[in-house]
């Protein structure tokens, strides 16, 4: 588990200039692009390693349809969870659920799920590459038919888009959008699933997380 202070690492969102932010931007603009192609009524929402929760909720912000939104956001640091919740209630949000538990398990999202959309915005460049296809291929349970997926990851050598995309190929999506190329320091990627519905299964382990910094071995955090 990497050591790494996950509350101060939200400070780089304070510059409107940093890569965190530039992403949290095009991750802002594809979930409310999600929202506007799910039906009438209840949005479902949930979101691994959710952090403080700043995509959902500052997509939310001002949205006409925030009022359909049930989501469960799933953190493990206790303080992002404390901001997350405060942010939530300031919005309010009544449908924003901040749950402190192990993104990593299938158990902390059983009664969310299936979802119409799912985020796994700041997990892929932070676990291993076995743990991101393990992770893509329980995703379907996750998942109403239709549901959009929206995922991160740094476009740094070696950048895996090409196969995180082929691995969600694989498993029942079809792809959305990616951010441009050009832009290392982080990634964005939407899809969509095509697929039948799969049984939701609890106790399983889809990744471990360990963290940029130790999966590069001791490479500063991209900016």
């Amino acid at each position: 588990m990497t050591q790494r202070d996950w509350v101060s690492w939200h400070g780089a969102y304070d510059d409107p200039e940093s890569g965190l932010s530039r992403r949290l931007r095009d991750v802002q603009r594809q979930i409310r692009e999600a929202m506007g192609r799910v039906g009438p009524g209840e949005i479902r929402v949930v979101s691994l390693c959710a952090g403080q929760g700043r995509d959902l909720i500052g997509a939310l912000a001002g949205h006409p349809r925030r009022e359909e939104v049930t989501a469960r956001l799933v953190e493990l640091d206790p303080v992002n969870v404390a901001v997350a919740r405060a942010m939530a209630k300031d919005e309010r949000l009544a449908g924003v659920e901040v749950v402190e538990s192990d993104a990593g398990r299938t158990d902390a999202y059983a009664g969310a799920v299936p979802a119409d959309l799912v985020l796994a915005c700041g997990v892929f460049g932070n676990i291993t590459d076995e743990d991101i296809h393990r992770t893509i291929s329980i995703l379907p349970q996750f998942c109403r038919p239709g549901a959009t997926v929206v995922w991160t990851r740094n476009r740094r050598p070696p950048d895996i888009t090409a196969d995180v995309c082929r691995w969600f190929e694989k498993h029942g999506f079809d792809y959305v959008w990616a951010s441009a190329p050009h832009e290392t320091g982080y990634g964005v990627g939407v899809h969509q699933y095509v697929g039948p519905p799969v049984q939701f299964r609890a106790g399983q382990r889809m990744f471990s997380f360990v963290g940029y910094d130790v999966l590069r071995s001791g490479a500063p955090w991209p900016k």
